[in-house]
């Protein structure tokens, strides 16, 4: 799953509207422990991308108990997360069962007169929520509007889509096939089926399809990138240089990890998968496998990269603590 959990627990990978932690959290009302150091006796052990649902939990938590298959036993439909892609090509089930976690029980927002709505009943507004002047059809699936969530004047939206706390989509975005928002995210021009994990953004025309971004990236003005061969053969993605490429599906996209960023009218291949803390400009088109830490075709110097990423977040209002540079020292030193 790297380069997505270079700088975070696999619990944590954000599909449907929210992250696997948070599922197993909401579902079980217990806390959840990903590190094996504070696993006490007893305590059931469950695989990180094992995703929960309502209808599935039981299950998996008796496979567990048993110690037998957790994909054979569970009566209902259950889904592993076992690399960086299953997260688009599943986010359209996940989103579909985080509405029913998120929403039962409760009553949405109202939405406003303005909109122009079908499937109402398949919408969902949170307290703070923004959205007047725009297009909304959730007869293909479910629309979560998170708090404090802004859907600017022209938006075209159709479900299912989450758009969570803070998130923000500009003027006349389109946004169809299964997309994810995280917290804090800013989207603009055409997303289908992707998930941006947090604080990144993808504000601009251009097209972003079946591809995954982790958090505080940035694609710059006019970014794009290509999901379908033009041979209509299947796409493969190279993990590692040392590594076969494996074969994703028709359409696979950009899997881009924490801290990257694009200049502008950057044009991706399918399959192409980015580092952590990368800088992409200077190519035509980049390659589809570049390493962590890339400023360009050089290494990016770690200090830099520290303070870019300080003046990024403090465009968000925060600030980057010890712990996060401290791990990123750790990267640049493992991560080759």
């Amino acid at each position: 799953l790297v380069p997505l959990t270079h700088p975070r627990h696999v619990a944590d990978l954000r599909i449907g509207i929210l992250s696997i932690r948070e599922k197993w959290q909401m579902l079980t009302g217990v806390g959840i422990v990903t590190d094996p150091a504070l696993q006490k006796p007893g305590d059931l052990v469950v695989p990180a991308g094992m995703i929960p649902t309502i209808h599935n939990v039981d299950g998996i938590l008796k496979a567990a108990k048993d110690q037998v298959s957790f994909l054979d036993t569970p009566e209902h439909e259950t889904r592993r997360i076992m690399y960086p892609w299953h997260l688009f090509q599943y986010n359209d089930w996940a989103l579909r069962q985080d509405m029913e976690i998120i929403t039962r029980n409760r009553k949405s927002a109202p939405i406003p007169e303005s909109n122009r709505v079908t499937g109402a009943d398949q919408i969902f507004m949170e307290p703070g929520a923004v959205m007047e002047h725009c297009i909304l059809n959730a007869s293909t699936g479910p629309i979560y509007i998170g708090k404090n969530a802004t859907v600017m004047e022209g938006c075209m939206i159709r479900g299912p889509l989450a758009l969570c706390e803070g998130a923000v989509l500009k003027m006349g975005t389109k946004v169809y096939g299964a997309s994810t928002l995280g917290p804090f995210c800013t989207g603009g021009g055409e997303i289908r089926n992707s998930i941006l994990m947090a604080y990144s953004n993808k504000a601009h025309d251009g097209y972003l399809g079946d591809s995954v971004i982790g958090a505080w990236c940035n694609l710059g003005a006019g970014t794009s990138n290509s999901n379908v061969k033009n041979t209509g053969s299947p796409v493969k993605y190279h993990i590692a240089d040392d590594l076969e490429p494996v074969t994703a599906g028709p359409k696979a996209g950009l899997i881009m990890g924490d801290y990257s960023r694009s200049a502008i009218n950057t044009s991706f291949n399918t399959g192409t998968i980015i580092g952590v803390c990368c800088h992409i400009f200077g190519y035509d088109i980049p390659p589809k496998l570049i390493p962590s830490f890339s400023w360009g075709d050089e290494r990016y110097d770690i200090e830099k990269a520290i303070q870019d990423i300080s003046n990024w977040k403090k465009m968000k209002g925060l600030e980057m603590n010890d712990e996060e540079k401290q791990l990123l020292y750790e990267l640049y030193v493992n991560i080759k």
